[in-house]
Parts: structure tokens; sequence; C-alpha cells
């Protein structure tokens, strides 16, 4: 029979504002994303478990691929995620859990996912997570959140996401499945504050003791000629993981600080400025760096060199306001 765990409605969902289009990136990572508008739909705010945020860093030859660590879920609104033992068909795992009243995060293949259309659907396999909603296997139709929103699909879109009929494959690995307990879930909690107060020290204290944009440029300048000679799709997966996840990352944690700042005065407020800035900084680096795959010659110095300033100045800030 149909399972279903919240009244939602693709045609008439609304995005969280994180997604507006105004923002300076309106889309981050796929598990930043769905969880964006997984706790949306939940009625629950996002960025009140954002601290992660601030602990961003460059790990060698990308930015830190962010996440929400399934500890501050647990701590802010107690959420509790774990991975799960897929045992059986992924639609069955699914299908019982909303069942119990939870939800599960499911690796798929975004040549099966609809919403992603000129992008990847039926043009590329992508692995991304998307988080069931409503799903009945059946009449095979599945209503998911991904990336900036909530979609439905059906058919051999289903077959695919699950691996089902003219899509199985007896040889390949399970997709990676979180169970997302929802039993003990805080809602309109007065100690909201005073919990994610010590996350925003934990993280800060937990950023890296150097400047990581001062290590991405470095990396940046020596990737230049290397960079001259790729087409178009090694630049977007290049950017995507330096750009993208450094842009996207400070965005969130600016509009984090100003979460803080509207409950807490506004100290922190230069700290959230210079994190939108630095936002800014990535994206316009982003366009240079295009034009280098375009056999453009760019200097890099002057968006680095303000952008690493940026990151400096932001944390100076929120140390002094919210440092252990």
């Amino acid at each position: 029979m149909p399972q279903a765990l919240l009244p939602l409605e693709a045609a008439t969902f609304t995005p969280h504002p994180l997604h507006a289009g105004e923002r300076t990136w309106t889309e981050t990572n796929c598990y930043v994303d769905v969880w964006i508008e997984v706790l949306h739909g939940l009625g629950l705010d996002p960025l009140a478990a954002a601290a992660f945020t601030l602990s961003a860093d460059f790990a060698g030859d990308q930015w830190t691929f962010f996440k929400y660590p399934p500890e501050d879920l647990r701590t802010v609104f107690g959420i509790e995620v774990a991975e799960m033992n897929v045992w059986r068909p992924v639609a069955d795992h699914v299908d019982e859990q909303l069942g119990l009243g939870n939800l599960c995060t499911v690796e798929a293949d975004s040549w099966f996912l609809p919403d992603t259309r000129g992008v990847a659907y039926r043009s590329d396999h992508v692995k991304s997570t998307i988080v069931p909603n409503a799903i009945d296997t059946g009449a095979r139709t599945l209503g998911y959140f991904h990336n900036a929103g909530y979609f439905e699909l059906a058919g051999d879109d289903f077959d695919g996401v699950f691996r089902l009929g003219a899509h199985a494959d007896p040889t390949a690995l399970p997709p990676y499945v979180e169970q997302v307990r929802l039993d003990r879930i805080r809602r309109d909690d007065p100690g909201l504050f005073d919990r994610v107060l010590p996350l925003v020290a934990d993280h800060l204290g937990r950023r890296p003791a150097d400047n990581p944009v001062v290590r991405m440029g470095a990396r940046l300048e020596a990737d230049l000629g290397w960079l001259a000679g790729q087409d178009l799709e090694t630049f977007h997966r290049y950017a995507f993981g330096l750009c993208r996840q450094c842009g996207a990352s400070a965005e969130v944690a600016a509009s984090f600080v100003t979460w803080l700042c509207d409950r807490d005065g506004p100290r922190a407020r230069p700290a959230a400025d210079a994190l939108a800035g630095l936002a800014e900084g990535a994206k316009a680096l982003q366009f240079s760096l295009a034009r280098v795959v375009r056999g453009r010659t760019v200097d890099l110095a002057p968006h680095l060199g303000v952008m690493a300033e940026r990151w400096a100045s932001a944390m100076d800030v929120l140390d002094r306001c919210y440092g252990a």
C-alpha cells in the first residue's frame, strides 16, 4: 500500500530561502541541499544546525564537501541518523521505514531523477542523495526531496532509482542508505539557542589552524597550466570541488551567523558580512577560472587575496564572540 510521511506535493512545495534565486550560490552540494529541504519540510529551521560550516577546510585537492553532521542534527533537533544495512531491495526498506515514521537518505543515480533534466537526467550518471517521502511500490511512484526542492517520479525512473526490473544488477554494490529517525524530534523548543552555542564553539575550535583560502590559492596557481588544457566538463568538476564548495559553505555560514545575530545581538555581524563577501569572491574566482579553459590568461591573486582576508576577518570576529 502507498506510504507517505509528510503531506507534500511537488507542484505546491516552496523551497527554503537558502535556495532562493537571489543568493550567490543557489545550491551547495546534494547532501546539504537535501537536508535543508527535509528540515524545512519537517517545519524546522535548517540554519539552526549550520554551525558545521564554520569548520570547513581545504584538503589538498578540494574544499570540504561540507555536510550536516549526524551528531549536530541529534543535538539540535533530536533527529537520529545512522547507516542502514541494505539486505533487501532499497524500495522495500524505504517503504517499511516510512510506515514506521522514519525517513531514509538514499544514494541514487541522477540519470533517473527528472528534476535534473538538462543537467544529468537521461544524459549522465551522477551520484546524488535523495530522501523519499512518499512511495507506492505497486504503482511505481515516488515523492522525494532532492537538491533544492521536492519532486515526483514514476515508472522506469522508479525502477532505475531502486535498481529494479530492467535496471537490476546483482553484481552492483548496494547504495549507501541512512535511516532518519524522527520519534524524538524537538519542535518549538525554547532551549534551542542554548544547544546551538556549544556547537559554535566546537566548530570554531575545529577550524583550520592556518588560512585554508591561502592553501587553496596555492593549489589553484599550480593547476593553471593543467587546467588550460582541459575541457569544460573537467573544469566544472574541478570548480565544483573548489570554488563552489568554498563559496557555498561560506554563504551558508554567513546566513548562520546572521541567525545568531538575530538571537544574540549584532556583535558578530561583521563576520556575516565577511563570509558573504567570501562567497561572492568564490563566484568571481570561478568565472576567472572559466576564462583559463577558454585559453585566456588571468591573474587570480587579487581574488584570492581578498578572499583570504575575508576568511581571516570572519574567524577573528567569531572567535572573539563565540570561541571556547
